[in-house]
């Protein structure tokens, strides 16, 4: 058998030489955990540069819109995992997320709700945090947005330029050349009928990709060798995993539906720029999220989707967490009441359990005198099973079903009984709840339930009043009047006029545009009109500069700011 599995490890080797898809073994650090490598398409041990460190980079959020479940399950398994590496294997996971903060769809949506493209991708990409705390992900060592790394990415594009692996048209893009790596390209998927990216007419092949998209009018931009635009969305992954990481990465994670053409496109760029033969070892893909019945996975685009926080109002962190680990992460999932129901009655088990052999051990409940060699050796036999489950490509449904059947034969043992005759057995009791709460705390399933708020409002109050009151004195400077006023024929006095100077009226639109951005953020800043006499010929497009602000921040207080 041992042989058979050797030959055809060997087979499956030269064929994907053959295609351009060698994969080399890491020389380095074996943590004795093997997990799926897209790579390669099988089982590899997990083999670390350093010992006991594993570099960790995933795809963070397109901020344009809210998180849903299908990110969430995305999250959350690799969250799982990560705990596992840190918490049973002893490996100290640095792990980079990148927040896509400009792109096409965030420009499309910030056109269609008339704010910056900037606020937008802040008021989402707060939200998606609050939803992963939520739901206790781990935050990563560093959250890497795109828009703070526009030099690093200017710099990164043009080494692969220098290196001969992209080229720049006519029209100011600038394009990876395919063809340049011959069959390397194709690391990950089979290429065969797959077309480019469309849209695009200045390319030399329909599968070369933009790492840099002339502007387009009324769109950021920014400035390059190339002329004004912003960077195409497969390099920023590259450029700031490589900008942290340098040329080599242990773990690169996503989901399945990233495998192509983005994690392909990063391999290629990557590698270009480094000139090395390997610079992700191991890409670990996580399954779809599906509704119940349907073969389509959850998503925006199809508007089938759940959000964070509507989900959250019916379940909880720990129930989602729980519906997560009852499979594989890189399978499939089908999202329904059942499922949740399933998980929900999953946990139940298991906080009775604890409940019951707290109970025992203080001596409220009372049994019949157990078999404690039993006990003691099924809880070996269980803490076994769930290390060798989780060095199986982080197996945690057969971890569940090893930790429900040592529960089992727990309950079995913590029956009542109104007249008891014999010796307790309260310490096999203890290690036994001991061993379910450290397992389901590495998962961070709490079973105490325990929650805790962090109240930030006063702070936030604080900022929010002195960013309005800099807002106040900057629109009265803009606002102030021409030294000579003219005179009211009548009644010779002077009349109260203010037409702004004109190298002021830029500061009094910033205004303005301040006003409106921070209106989708909570923070809105009221008019109220104060009383002043205006000529016949005052402008009244300058009508909304005479009237005071009054702050309004969520429900805590009205403050006036004068003029």
């Amino acid at each position: 058998m041992l042989r058979t599995k050797s030959k055809g490890s060997k087979s499956h080797l030269l064929s994907l030489k053959k295609c351009g898809r060698k994969w080399i073994k890491p020389a380095g650090f074996d943590t004795g955990v093997k997990t799926y490598n897209s790579l390669t398409k099988q089982k590899e041990p997990l083999v670390l540069a350093q010992e006991r460190i594993a570099t960790w980079y995933s795809c963070g959020p397109t901020v344009y819109d809210h998180a849903h479940l299908g990110h969430a399950c995305s999250y959350v398994r690799f969250d799982i995992l990560q705990r596992i590496l840190s918490r049973i294997f002893e490996i100290n996971v640095i792990h980079v997320m990148v927040i896509t903060d400009i792109d096409d769809k965030i420009i499309q949506r910030s056109l269609e709700q008339n704010i910056s493209p900037t606020v937008l991708a802040r008021m989402h990409e707060e939200e998606f945090k609050r939803d992963m705390q939520a739901l206790r992900v781990l935050p990563p060592a560093v959250y890497m947005r795109v828009t703070d790394n526009i030099p690093q990415i200017v710099a990164f594009i043009k080494r692969i330029i220098g290196n001969g692996h992209a080229y720049v048209t006519s029209q100011g893009n600038v394009y990876f050349d395919t063809q340049s790596i011959g069959n390397r390209y194709g690391k990950l998927v089979n290429l065969g009928g797959i077309a480019g990216e469309l849209g695009a007419q200045d390319k030399r092949d329909p599968r070369d990709f933009a790492l840099w998209k002339a502007s387009k009018p009324h769109e950021p931009h920014w400035e390059s060798p190339w002329g004004q635009g912003r960077p195409g969305w497969h390099i920023e992954c590259s450029t700031i995993a490589s900008s942290v990481f340098g040329s080599q990465l242990d773990i690169h994670s996503g989901g399945i539906d990233l495998a192509f053409p983005h994690h392909e496109n990063e391999i290629a760029q990557s590698e270009a720029y480094h000139q090395c033969e390997q610079w992700g070892n191991y890409f670990l893909h996580s399954g779809h999220l599906h509704l119940k019945g349907s073969v389509e996975k959850m998503s925006k685009s199809l508007k089938n989707y759940v959000t964070i926080k509507d989900f959250l109002k019916s379940y909880t962190a720990n129930e989602f967490r729980l519906f997560c680990l009852l499979t594989r992460y890189r399978s499939a999932i089908d999202y329904s009441d059942a499922s949740m129901n399933e998980a929900r009655s999953t946990l139940s088990t298991i906080s009775a359990f604890c409940h019951n052999a707290q109970a025992y051990m203080q001596g409220h409940l009372q049994c019949q005198p157990t078999e404690e060699g039993i006990l003691w050796e099924r809880l070996s036999a269980t803490q076994s099973s769930v290390r060798k489950a989780l060095a199986d490509d982080f197996d945690t449904p057969k971890t569940m079903d090893a930790i429900m059947s040592l529960i089992h034969h727990g309950n079995c043992q913590l029956q009542p009984a109104t007249k008891v005759d014999g010796p307790r057995s309260p310490a096999v009791f203890g290690a036994m709840l001991s061993y379910v709460r450290e397992i389901m705390g590495v998962f961070e399933v709490d079973l105490l339930d325990r929650k805790e708020v962090h109240d930030s409002s006063g702070v936030l109050n604080n900022v929010v009043e002195e960013l309005v009151h800099f807002r106040s004195k900057v629109r009265k400077f803009a606002l102030s009047v021409e030294d000579q006023a003219p005179q009211d024929p009548h009644t010779g006095s002077e009349i109260q006029k203010r037409h702004p100077q004109p190298d002021r009226v830029p500061l009094l639109k910033d205004c303005d545009a301040l006003r409106n951005n921070l209106a989708p953020l909570g923070v809105h800043i009221k008019v109220r009109f104060h009383p002043i006499r205006l000529s016949a010929e005052e402008p009244t497009k300058h009508l909304n500069h005479l009237i005071g602000d009054i702050l309004v921040f969520p429900c805590t207080r009205v403050d006036t700011i004068a003029d």
